[in-house]
């Protein structure tokens, strides 16, 4: 209830298409209403009334008129509330019946609708900030793997080969099996 009493009056906005504004149609006026609307707890209508003026529970059980005037009172409070709820379900649900059968024209907020936008664009920057994040995991992932598989080849290179006993390629090939690896190592931490 709070949601829809706290939403937008669309008779007080210059957004409302179809003039829902102009017609009271339908709309019982609250003076025809005799007697009150609601069946009200007396007693409990005496200590909410007791709590607002600070008084003491004599008065109001010694008053019967008062208490009869507070249940009144609460109950056609009440009553308007429910109404003015009631009005203003019924002109958004006409409203959104109307746009969407194509009767009446879009409600729209132009301030909102930049904002709107605004947001969607951020969404689409940060999906694509997450696409690319991914994409860049993905390679990082596959580098380091290619530099495990490298490290691992110079070192069987450097180990097997006969025919570079002692050489200065057998040095290099084993360096960089350790620089590989090391690599592998910082990329994995």
């Amino acid at each position: 209830q709070q949601v829809m009493v706290s939403g937008p009056n669309l008779n007080e906005t210059s957004i409302v298409s179809g003039g829902y504004g102009g017609t009271t149609e339908g709309i019982i006026p609250t003076a025809n209403i005799k007697g009150p609307a609601i069946q009200v707890n007396p007693s409990y209508l005496g200590l909410r009334y007791l709590h607002a003026q600070g008084s003491s529970m004599h008065q109001c059980h010694n008053n019967p008129t008062m208490s009869e005037e507070l249940s009144r009172g609460l109950a056609v409070e009440k009553f308007d509330v429910v109404k003015k709820w009631g009005i203003n379900t019924y002109k958004c649900t006409k409203q959104m019946f109307s746009e969407r059968f194509g009767r009446g024209s879009r409600t729209v907020d132009l301030e909102l609708e930049t904002q709107i936008e605004l947001l969607r664009d951020t969404k689409r920057k940060y999906e694509s900030v997450l696409q690319l994040a991914r994409a860049l995991t993905n390679h990082f992932y596959n580098m380091v793997q290619t530099q495990r598989a490298l490290g691992d080849a110079f070192s069987d290179l450097s180990q097997k080969s006969p025919e570079l006993q002692f050489s200065s390629l057998q040095e290099e090939f084993g360096y960089n099996a350790e620089t590989q690896k090391l690599l592998c190592r910082n990329g994995e931490t």
